[in-house]
């Protein structure tokens, strides 16, 4: 009898081989990692472009580079021990063990949440752990760049005066011992999550710790110059639209992968984003119009974050008319507490928070887990969550405990970050001065790195006869006027 001839399919195409196991969903699996790299492309280039341009020239280096050095050393903590710290097994009711994530064995595997089982009081399973249709290394790097954008969005706060090398420092510890506590209560099957609180993509984990966490730091390191706080003109507006609308773009990742699957609720929630975004913009430019007669660019991106923000924690469990709902609240408080309250508080004027982190990012999550908890949409929670019977206030039941559940899950992370962010910081400035010398503050990028953003002379630039000089056709040299330099005589 003749043998058969070999198959001439590649193993890593045959179904039910090793490279193709029967639990893998190739559909999900692609959505998962193309929702990962949207993510990451938020950071980078995204954020290291909306930071670079929106500052101050000088700034433009500093800022972008804070961004780019967080996310690299976010991804290497995070592999090595903050992984499991945040969805491993349980060492604390808020706090995960912490472990590799780096063997063969464990990322090959299926995906799993170890924690994520949900029992009723009787001892019964009422939701299965989560188990998704794709190996763990799909789902590590996933959670991997929602933990490396949120230091990044904390970093907005301090832009233009935290000493880099302090920022280094912060990176890992703030990670450790902040992120990785939030990212386990709500996300990885601590107390939080258990007790039904709602985040369905980060509001909470995400975009309220850094935003507290942000005014925070900001508050120990202290402010920028008095010159940079009166005057902070951003470099490049255009720049700083192409930054905000990878951003934007990107959310489709950043909510849409959530559900863990290529399902409907994603289908929802990427919908509900672009919803929320699109009506916050709209509300933010419109009350710069009615109260300063013009609409501003850096205000419509603001109120597109907000947007973007305010239905994170409830982008795949709000209905489309609560996005708008969401939107339209989204778009007008946080512009009433940055434009109104904040220049009427004189405690919150005394914080040199550089980017209004607090505003768009603490006031517009808090906002959106609290009205996630009014427009929760009953059968859209059975898809998502894993306390059955969930529901908003507005549908009764249990709803207005929802509610409730809410503001207590925004208060345990207002608090933890507040505390463990103070901690971090005084320790820090123990080995490390928090904030760059008057010389560098004076100077900017040109004394920080010794590289600027753009090949032009002024804006913090020590003036320098040997180098800031014009030589004519004739061969004489003429010293160019020093508008926005500091002379040194």
């Amino acid at each position: 009898m003749a043998s058969l001839p070999p198959n001439p399919v590649p193993m890593a195409y045959q179904g039910g081989s090793a490279s193709v196991p029967d639990w893998l969903n190739k559909g999900d699996n692609a959505w998962q990692m193309i929702s990962a790299t949207l993510v990451g492309l938020q950071s980078v280039p995204g954020l290291v472009i909306l930071y670079g341009s929106i500052v101050k020239k000088k700034w433009a280096v500093n800022s972008a580079f804070m961004a780019l050095y967080a996310f690299a050393a976010v991804v290497l903590c995070w592999v090595a021990w903050a992984y499991k710290m945040s969805f491993g097994e349980k060492l604390l009711p808020f706090w995960g063990k912490a472990g590799p994530a780096l063997g063969q064995k464990f990322l090959i595997e299926q995906a799993a949440l170890p924690e994520t089982t949900q029992f009723y009081d009787n001892g019964e399973v009422e939701t299965a752990m989560a188990t998704p249709f794709y190996p763990m290394a799909s789902m590590v790097w996933f959670q991997c760049v929602f933990a490396a954008i949120t230091l990044i969005l904390l970093a907005g706060s301090v832009l233009g005066r935290m000493n880099i090398k302090a920022w280094m420092a912060f990176v890992p510890l703030w990670l450790t011992f902040s992120y990785t506590v939030g990212a386990f209560s709500l996300w990885g099957g601590g107390f939080l999550f258990h007790w039904g609180v709602m985040d369905y993509s980060g509001g909470y984990v995400i975009h309220l710790s850094s935003g507290i966490a942000g005014l925070t730091a900001a508050f120990w390191v202290g402010p920028r110059s008095t010159e940079d706080r009166e005057r902070f003109p951003p470099n490049n507006i255009l720049l700083m639209i192409a930054g905000a609308g990878l951003l934007w773009m990107g959310w489709a990742g950043f909510n849409g992968g959530d559900p863990y699957s290529a399902n409907i609720d994603s289908s929802m929630a990427v919908l509900n984003t672009n919803i929320c975004a699109a009506t916050s913009l709209l509300v933010w430019t419109w009350l710069d119009v009615i109260f300063f007669k013009k609409p501003s660019v850096i205000g419509a991106v603001q109120g597109m974050i907000t947007g973007l923000v305010c239905i994170t924690p409830g982008a795949g469990l709000v209905q489309g008319w609560a996005a708008i709902i969401m939107g339209i609240l989204s778009g007008s408080v946080p512009w009433f507490t940055m434009m109104i309250v904040h220049k009427r508080w004189t405690l919150i004027q005394k914080i040199d928070d550089t980017l209004g982190v607090f505003h768009t990012h603490a006031v517009a999550g808090l906002l959106g887990g609290v009205l996630t908890g009014v427009f929760a949409e009953p059968e859209l929670c059975a898809l998502f969550l894993p306390v059955t019977n969930s529901r908003g206030g507005v549908y009764g039941g249990s709803g207005g405990i929802q509610i409730l559940k809410q503001l207590v899950g925004g208060c345990f992370i207002i608090g933890w970050n507040l505390v463990v962010t103070s901690i971090i910081c005084v320790v820090i400035n123990l080995v490390i001065p928090l904030r760059m010398s008057d010389e560098q503050l004076i100077i900017g990028d040109d004394a920080v790195h010794g590289e600027e953003a753009y090949a032009l002379w002024g804006d913090g630039e020590k003036y320098d006869s040997t180098k800031h000089r014009d030589t004519t056709e004739e061969g004489s040299v003429q010293t160019r006027r020093s508008t926005g330099a500091t002379q040194v005589v």
